[in-house]
């Protein structure tokens, strides 16, 4: 009997696995059957799929052409552009050589030195003179460096005066660099010069942004019922690994791909979020080049006196002693006892009571668009100004949409964060939007205010998906601008964040400089106006950050302001 017994377990089990298979090959089938149907193997299988998707991650062929070349054929005149965008933002980089560079061949902060250049004639200094500073890279050897491509910054400031400038850093490729800097204040000015990465690490960085467009990876939620599954997104995935679910959006023809559940259909994505980052990108020999407090952002000293003092503009110019034409410089502001100053024309207005605001944005509709640097800007308002009231879109924290209103002076500020890549921590499917196709869907004119910040969360993709969504925008923008003439157009540029190793191989200052250089030029002759993020980071004396402090946001919305609310003319007051 007990064979009998065992002889029919066998059949049963056969049985078993039979309409397991059965089940699982005609999955579409048992979506339409009542959710408590499911076998509850299938949620078992979908969460253990789930736990181990950091595992599952694709396997890249180290091909630029694979990432950079996704979407729509450019037209001739796009791929025009896109070589002399791609010319303007060349980096030298160190000579090629056989083997990879050891540490103490490399550029060292310490080391290197930098001089204040003399007037000519030994003159004093005044305002409205360019002051010239020459550094000299040095390796950990203390041996001259005889090549370019290092990444360096520098400010002129005032500690006393509470005043800053950016100066501008020209590479002469030979170990040696001149930074020029314009006096605009009278008193002290202090020269400071800060290795942000050695030209070796540069080509490090520029390796990854090429080759590696993985290093952050995304996931996406596909539900049905009590089955749920996820899977890895991404712009780049190798079509030849799995089948892919296409998100490719209809009017952008921007790609997106996500790999298709094993049981569920591409239908039933449910979010997007950031999957997390990938480690061991480097070699050890690679990750001594970024090294906190050693060779990322170390300030390089003086050789001598580090700081002038600055008079008066000269009342009279000596015709005897006529200086060559001096490199254009053309700041866009400066600060002087911690406010900011435009400069090229926009006269600046200080919003310091929170009615002053209200006045200013009365009958405005305000949208902004972009990553968390612009949501910053969001965030802020709300706290500053009480009459404006947050309405409850119960949306996820920092991810948005948001919106508030202030129905007294008829305002309306809203926020929505950029399509697919960005890395906030959940976003529905249904609300992902890309911003050209949100510009399409306004009206605009005079009261519409549209802000733009959109830069971020594209650096560790090749410059040319960066192009690419920069276009698809600007043709929206000039859409908008067809149809609504009167509509203001502001754009936040990228600035300067804190960097360690970990933060520089994804979002390195370096990656967002290179973006911000191309998108100054897309927009340049447009009817577009610019906050510089970049230079009032650059220029203030508080540290580096990806969110700017509350100092350098007031300066940063009163920009803004100036621009939605420019001072009256007085001919125009009478």
């Amino acid at each position: 009997m007990c064979r009998n017994l065992s002889r029919y377990a066998l059949v049963f089990l056969f049985l078993a696995l039979s309409g397991l298979i059965f089940l699982l090959r005609n999955i579409h089938t048992v979506e339409s059957w009542n959710c408590h149907t499911i076998s509850a193997l299938y949620q078992l299988q979908s969460r253990i799929h789930s736990s181990f998707i950091s595992v599952n991650l694709p396997t890249f062929y180290h091909n630029r052409t694979f990432c950079a070349h996704l979407g729509q054929k450019p037209s001739p005149e796009d791929e025009l552009e896109e070589r002399y965008l791609l010319d303007s933002i060349a980096w030298p980089g160190p000579p090629p050589r056989s083997a990879p560079t050891a540490l103490r061949q490399t550029s060292d902060p310490v080391h290197s030195l930098f001089a204040i250049l003399p007037t000519k004639g030994g003159r004093e200094w005044h305002v409205g003179d360019q002051l010239e500073a020459l550094v000299q890279m040095h390796d950990f050897q203390g041996r001259p460096k005889r090549y370019g491509g290092d990444f360096l910054l520098a400010r002129l400031h005032s500690p006393e005066l509470g005043a800053g400038v950016a100066g501008k850093v020209l590479d002469h490729r030979n170990g040696f660099y001149s930074a020029l800097f314009p006096l605009l204040w009278v008193g002290s000015a202090h020269v400071e010069i800060t290795l942000v990465h050695s030209s070796e690490a540069v080509a490090v960085l520029r390796r990854l942004r090429e080759e590696r467009p993985d290093r952050v990876f995304f996931k996406s939620l596909f539900r049905l019922g009590f089955l749920s599954e996820t899977t890895v997104c991404n712009m780049c995935l190798p079509p030849d690994q799995q089948p892919l679910c296409n998100y490719t959006d209809l009017y952008t023809g921007e790609p997106w791909y996500c790999y298709k559940p094993k049981m569920l259909s591409c239908d039933t994505r449910v979010n997007h979020a950031k999957g997390g980052y990938l480690k061991h990108l480097i070699t050890n020999k690679e990750a001594l080049l970024f090294q906190s407090g050693v060779n990322i952002k170390v300030c390089i000293h003086a050789s001598g006196p580090d700081r002038i003092n600055v008079l008066p503009p000269r009342k009279e110019v000596d015709s005897s002693s006529v200086k060559p034409e001096p490199i254009e410089l053309a700041p866009s502001g400066y600060y002087h006892m911690e406010s900011w100053r435009a400069l090229g024309g926009v006269t600046m207005r200080h919003f310091n009571e929170s009615s002053a605001i209200t006045q200013c944005l009365r009958n405005k509709v305000i949208n902004m668009y972009g990553d968390s640097t612009v949501r910053q800007w969001f965030e802020y308002l709300i706290a500053l100004v009480p009459e404006l009231k947050e309405f409850n879109l119960h949306s996820p924290k920092n991810v948005g949409p948001f919106m508030a209103v202030d129905s007294t002076h008829n305002i309306l500020l809203k926020y929505r964060c950029h399509g697919p890549p960005i890395r906030f921590s959940t976003v529905m499917s249904s609300e992902l939007r890309y911003i050209s196709n949100e510009l399409d869907g306004l009206s605009g004119g005079p009261n519409t205010v549209v802000v733009l910040s959109i830069w971020a969360h594209f650096s560790t993709f090749p410059v040319e998906v960066y192009i690419r969504r920069l276009r698809h925008i600007r043709r929206a923008l000039l859409r908008l601008l067809d149809r609504a003439p009167g509509t203001l157009i502001v754009i936040r540029s990228a600035n300067l964040q804190a960097l360690d190793q970990e933060v520089s191989l994804y979002n390195s200052d370096w990656y967002s400089l290179q973006l911000d250089k191309v998108l100054r030029a897309m927009f340049k002759g447009m009817s577009v106006l610019l906050v510089d993020a970049w230079q009032m980071t650059l220029a203030h004396h508080l540290p580096h950050a990806l969110h700017p402090p509350p100092t350098i946001v007031k300066n940063m919305i009163d920009m803004l302001l100036s621009y939605v609310c420019p001072e009256k003319k007085k001919s125009q007051q009478k």
